[in-house]
């Protein structure tokens, strides 16, 4: 700001972004008094089962040794450090580790980490002005990240396509497919119809990662509008466009399921699932409201997405991350210090540390 220009009150700051982004954590606070799963025979048939009857592989005993490892190596030298043990939750019988070393020298594969956000991301992207922390932590071992921008509130077959051309465009590498598309809440089942509907990409992708994957949908979706999500598009410095309009609808569990029961994802890929199970302590404030309308169908959620609609069918379960649905990819805390003060309070999370042990993680069982 120049010596020119008005100083804008601190209240008038936080005004800019608080309406869109209220709004943005309570999609769905509408119309309290409906079922979040209102009755309706026009659904595949459904059952809830224990993953691995599911065709899930149980990662977790592995994860949490390199993630720990990482951790632990790592402690003075990332942000946000936890203990491993806070870190992670530990659900039901996890199983025992295996004991074996963790490799946390350079990436012999190379692997390049290709992120695809959720729901609005590109509306809020100028405004949250991310540090990069995470990109720069990962180039030290041979890793690289990078960003593939969809349409912030389209549905998922748009997105799907622009994640297409986006790796078609990408030049190719030799080697060996180097790729690891790593999904974010609405940007899992993104990924999803992307890997199922072109199969042009797959010889250049080495494996699918849904982090707090909306895979299943979310519950929160059936008593959300279009209209909601658009508040995004009065974020400060936002440059959204409305896209396809289908972002919202595309997130409802009825759609999910139905796309999940039509759709073949191709064997020639690795999948690995990566959920969200915070303590109710690690809730932030502003995403109380919503963590408590999607507990009347299930407590174990992270304020957006319950535990068991993160999983990708066939996929690797890497395990339970105590953090809520933000905390987990927005560091918004770390760029908007009274923001995250008075609203966005359990924001704080070793994300450079997670997303090591992720690709670290991948690398190896790829390896074997």
């Amino acid at each position: 700001m120049s010596a020119s220009e008005p100083r804008v009150p601190a209240r008038v700051r936080l005004a800019r972004w608080a309406l869109p982004l209220a709004a943005t954590a309570s999609i769905g606070m509408a119309g309290c008094a409906s079922p979040l799963v209102p009755y309706s025979a026009d659904t595949p048939p459904l059952v809830l089962v224990p993953a691995t009857q599911a065709g899930v592989r149980d990662g977790r005993a592995r994860f949490r040794e390199i993630y720990c490892a990482v951790l632990t190596a790592r402690a003075s030298s990332v942000p946000d450090h936890r203990p491993c043990d806070d870190a992670l939750t530990r659900v039901g019988g996890e199983p025992a580790g295996t004991g074996r070393p963790v490799d946390l020298g350079q990436s012999r594969r190379q692997l390049v980490a290709v992120m695809v956000p959720g729901i609005g991301y590109a509306c809020i992207e100028p405004w949250l002005k991310a540090p990069g922390t995470v990109a720069a932590h990962l180039r030290q071992f041979g890793y690289a990240l990078t960003l593939i921008r969809v349409d912030a509130l389209s549905g998922t077959a748009t997105n799907a396509r622009q994640i297409r051309d986006a790796i078609v465009a990408m030049p190719a590498a030799g080697g060996g497919p180097k790729l690891v598309l790593i999904g974010y809440s609405k940007g899992a089942p993104d990924i999803l119809d992307a890997v199922a509907t072109y199969p042009e990409i797959r010889d250049r992708v080495a494996a699918v990662v849904s982090v707090a994957g909306a895979v299943g949908g979310s519950p929160l979706a059936n008593d959300a509008e279009q209209y909601q999500a658009d508040l995004l598009r009065h974020f400060p410095d936002a440059n959204c466009t409305p896209g396809d309009g289908g972002g919202v609808e595309s997130l409802r569990p009825g759609v999910r399921r139905a796309w999940l029961a039509s759709h073949t994802l191709p064997d020639s890929l690795r999948y690995y699932s990566l959920a969200t199970f915070p303590n109710p302590e690690r809730i932030s404030s502003i995403l109380w409201p919503s963590y408590t309308k999607l507990s009347k169908v299930d407590a174990r959620n992270d304020s957006q997405v319950i535990f068991f609609d993160q999983i990708v069918p066939g996929s690797t379960l890497l395990g339970y991350v105590n953090a809520d649905h933000w905390a987990l990819a927005l560091p918004i805390a770390r760029t908007h210090g009274t923001i995250g003060t008075l609203f966005v309070t359990q924001n704080a999370y070793p994300r450079e540390a997670l997303a090591e042990a992720v690709l670290r993680f991948v690398e190896e069982d790829l390896d074997h």
